[in-house]
Order: C-alpha cells, then structure tokens, then sequence
C-alpha cells in the first residue's frame, strides 16, 4: 500500500504538469472503486488546476470550482503520459489537461478513490483525521497527552489516523525499532521523553523516505515509472531472519493488529 512518503512523492511528481494548466475533461473507465467515483467529476470540463496539496494520503487537486479528492488505496499510482498514450489493463481514469499531458490513474484491485467536494474543511473524509506528521501540531506534549489511558499496543497507536495521519506499517515498524521501543508496549505508559524521541524519529524517517522517493514495497512507482529506492534501507520491515543492524541478533516478526510487525528482540524488549 503506498504510504504516505508515497503519496508526497506522486504529489511533487505530477505537480509540475497540472498546476495552473487547464482540465479540459476526465474519463473515467472504471467509476467501481473502493467507492463511486463522484459524478461532478465526469462532467468536469474546462476548468483551471491552481494547485496540488495533500492531506493524510490523500491527493486533493484545487480547481476554480471545488476540489478532486484522490486516494491510491492498496495498489494505485498515478503517472504523466502524453495524450493518446496506449491504454493499459487497471488504467481506470485519466485526468486531461490542455497542455498535451493526462494525469492517469491505474489501480489493479481497485481500492482507491476519486471524489469530489465544494468544502474541503467539511469533507466528511476529513473530519477526524489527526495532525499531519511533519507539522508543529504533531509534537511531543501533543503525543504525550494523546496517549494519556490509552491501553493499547505502541505501534496501533502510532497507526491510528485519529492520533496522526500516515504512519503506515513500514514507517512504525522502522521507528520503534530505532527509538528502541516494542510494539506491544502500552501506550499509555510512554513518558514525555520516549514521546519526545518518537515524534523526532518519525518526522526523520518520513522525510528521509520522501527524499528518496518512497518504498520499493509491492506496487508502488514515482510518477515518472522509476521505483522508489528507500526499501533498500529498511532497517527491520521485512528483514526476518537477519541479523539486527544494532546487534546483529536476529530479526523476528509478530502480528498485531492484522498486520507484519518486525523487532530485534534484544534491542526492543517489552517493558
């Protein structure tokens, strides 16, 4: 699934060929997604794209008469083609613009989104989300009062989008390892400096992700076809059965919350 290093990478790669240009249409292939794509957007024709913003891992395109809200769901991507590319197989919508370029959108299992809204700051998708992770508001006392009786495991904490958005799976798996926290640990037991530690691990891992485009996981490519490359320094997601980076004791996995979880069992003991 992309995340959200993922998303700001799509965002800053397709940006530069759909702001300030002009939406002359959208087709739509395919409007079965994880929810019905909006019908305003398939009556959507010759209106300007002022800018491209994101929130959570939503893709949010401002337009002169309200906003295209897009989600890449589990294996979505987006990418710039020139018009009349040749159409491949999951190719389910195509935004086109007036300078010779589309914006394409290509999701095999089909669990992503594209809606449309007049109200950002009512979109219903919106509503509960928490601090953006690289902002001043996702800050130590935030997180610390946040976990306050919270009784449940670290790294679900960490991934719930009401506490902060796009913290997926890789990024708190990578995080508590190197913060030297388990996963189960409770949440509720942090202290202000263990808080501390996360919220600064976190915003360096995420912006060292976005700097080198993303994960090499699964389906993701940056807008212009290259895989993203930081897979290739993953520390603990994925590395079961090697040796630790730290200590060289062996990577062992654990499921929570449905989900792979990964720790080095000397350097991350439950406390």
């Amino acid at each position: 699934m992309p995340e959200l290093p993922e998303v700001e990478t799509a965002l800053r790669g397709v940006s530069p060929y759909l702001k300030g240009f002009m939406i002359e249409k959208i087709v739509v292939r395919q409007p079965q997604l994880r929810w019905s794509v909006s019908p305003e957007l398939m009556a959507l024709e010759n209106v300007n794209l002022l800018k491209l913003t994101r929130r959570a891992k939503y893709l949010i395109l401002h337009t002169e008469q309200g906003y295209i809200i897009g989600h890449l769901g589990m294996s979505g991507s987006v990418r710039i083609v020139p018009h009349n590319s040749p159409i491949d197989k999951h190719d389910h919508v195509d935004i086109v613009m007036n300078n010779g370029k589309l914006l394409r959108y290509n999701d095999p299992r089909r669990f992503g989104a594209w809606l449309w809204t007049e109200n950002l700051e009512e979109f219903h998708l919106f509503l509960k989300l928490g601090p953006e992770p690289l902002s001043e508001e996702f800050n130590a006392e935030y997180l610390f009062k946040k976990s306050r009786k919270k009784l449940t495991a670290l790294k679900t904490f960490l991934m719930d989008n009401a506490v902060v958005v796009g913290v997926g799976n890789i990024y708190a798996n990578e995080t508590l390892f190197l913060c030297g926290l388990h996963p189960l640990k409770v949440a509720a037991n942090l202290t202000r400096k263990q808080c501390e530690l996360i919220v600064d691990t976190i915003k360096n891992v995420l912006t060292k992700a976005i700097e080198q485009g993303g994960t090499t996981l699964k389906d993701f490519l940056q807008p212009d076809g290259r895989l993203g490359y930081f897979a290739q320094e993953l520390l603990v997601y994925g590395n079961k059965g090697k040796p630790c980076p730290k200590c060289g004791t062996k990577i062992e996995s654990l499921i929570i919350g449905q989900r792979n979880s990964y720790i080095c069992p000397q350097c991350q003991k439950k406390k």
